[in-house]
């Protein structure tokens, strides 16, 4: 009694099982069932991506407000505000960024204060 098409049995239990333990994997230290529920943890793998995905651009954001914050502080020491002194920076051409100038700010004071000296308007 010969089949139509006779083809062989695939067994896939193997690959099955690698793939389940390899999402696992990847959910351990997750809470509650998207540790060990292999439906709930491929939606958390999948938003967990998302969620990296965006974070690394707003960290980004995030940073530069903290340089901002950063020189407001450093420049109101000297009675001047935050905006007044970039655009003198401009205005003196001064092409330092604010990552160079917040670092500066806070580790090296002196050379902070010669900097906002030279751009500072006279009175």
């Amino acid at each position: 009694m010969l089949r139509e098409n006779p083809m062989p049995r695939v067994k896939r239990g193997t690959i099955h099982s690698k793939k389940r333990k390899a999402i696992l994997k990847q959910v351990k230290g997750y809470r509650h069932g998207r540790k060990k529920l292999i439906k709930l943890a491929k939606v958390a793998i999948l938003k967990a991506g998302q969620y990296a995905y965006r974070d690394r651009r707003n960290k980004k954001r995030e940073i530069r407000r903290l340089w901002q914050i950063k020189l407001n502080a450093a420049v109101r020491v000297f009675e001047m505000s935050y905006s007044k002194f970039i655009h003198a920076l401009k205005v003196n051409k001064i092409e330092l960024d604010r990552k160079v100038l917040a670092d500066i700010a806070e580790n090296n004071t002196e050379v902070f204060a010669k900097i906002v000296e030279k751009v500072k308007p006279v009175k």
